[in-house]
């Protein structure tokens, strides 16, 4: 029986729920959730709701009370487990935007590898809308996004060689959504 989280309404509550005292970091969810819905159109039908859903909790994870790990698609979905929320939307939250690189960089790669990750058009489609969409809700093409992020933490950061390393790949995902939608490479 479907947990309504799932769907973007019970989505966006729960994010609401968590999300507002993070200033920016709000800002941006809803942002992503809004390009998670205009890039709707490049996944099936039947993913379509819960593509926006999973936009609404991609950044979960960083509301103070769910941190257990420090990394943020981990605890979100962690976090979604324990409320019964679909396997298929925690998997998402789990590995949205490349996150497998940054585990790799905490030393976390076991624990994300509990959620399998899917290889697909709703994956995509939450990259695109993830990584083009600023800190603080700001449309921004791909490159822009990955250099603000770059250039937001220190060199020897994880956030930092995580983002360079997944750049081919986030990059790939962008496009793909693009090709999709029928738009053309920027």
């Amino acid at each position: 029986m479907p947990s309504g989280l799932d769907t973007p309404q019970g989505a966006a509550e729960l994010a609401e729920s968590l999300l507002p005292p993070l200033g920016n970091r709000w800002l941006h969810t809803q942002a992503v959730a809004a390009h998670a819905d205009e890039a709707s159109a490049s996944v099936s039908k039947e993913d379509r709701d819960l593509l926006v859903a999973a936009a609404w909790l991609h950044d979960i994870g960083y509301a103070p009370e769910l941190r257990e790990t420090g990394f943020h698609p981990l605890d979100g979905a962690r976090y979604l487990e324990t409320l019964g929320a679909p396997d298929r939307l925690v998997r998402l939250v789990a590995h949205h935007s490349g996150a497998v690189y940054e585990a790799e960089q905490r030393g976390l790669t076991d624990e994300l590898a509990a959620y399998e990750r899917e290889d697909s058009p709703v994956l995509d489609a939450l990259i695109y809308a993830d990584m083009t969409t600023g800190p603080a809700g700001q449309s921004f093409e791909f490159d822009h996004r990955i250099d603000e992020i770059l250039e937001r933490y220190e060199p020897d950061s994880e956030v930092h060689n995580a983002i360079s390393k997944a750049r081919p790949y986030l990059g790939a995902a962008v496009e793909r959504t693009r090709a999709r939608l029928g738009d053309q490479p920027t």
